[in-house]
């Protein structure tokens, strides 16, 4: 499905590439569709961000728990 997506953004903006090179294409819509882009990028970036943030947090305390557990005598011999 993201491939199709992907395919389907391409036509149109191959379109739209088209219709600005013979002039005819209302620069006010790409303005605004620029604008709704770089919001969507900024909130998804910001998700991401705080998503790396959250894993960091978890891969932190996973290491200390294999740090104490490495303490442990596990195998002990009898």
């Amino acid at each position: 499905m993201v491939d199709f997506m992907k395919k389907a953004m391409d036509w149109i903006l191959e379109k739209e590439r088209d219709a600005a090179n013979n002039c005819k294409i209302d620069l006010a819509d790409v303005e605004r569709q620029i604008a709704y882009v770089e919001e969507r990028r900024d909130k998804l970036k910001q998700e991401c961000e705080e998503n790396l943030h959250e894993f960091e947090h978890i891969l932190n305390r996973l290491h200390g728990i294999k740090a104490s557990a490495m303490k442990c005598d596990t195998n002990p011999e009898t």
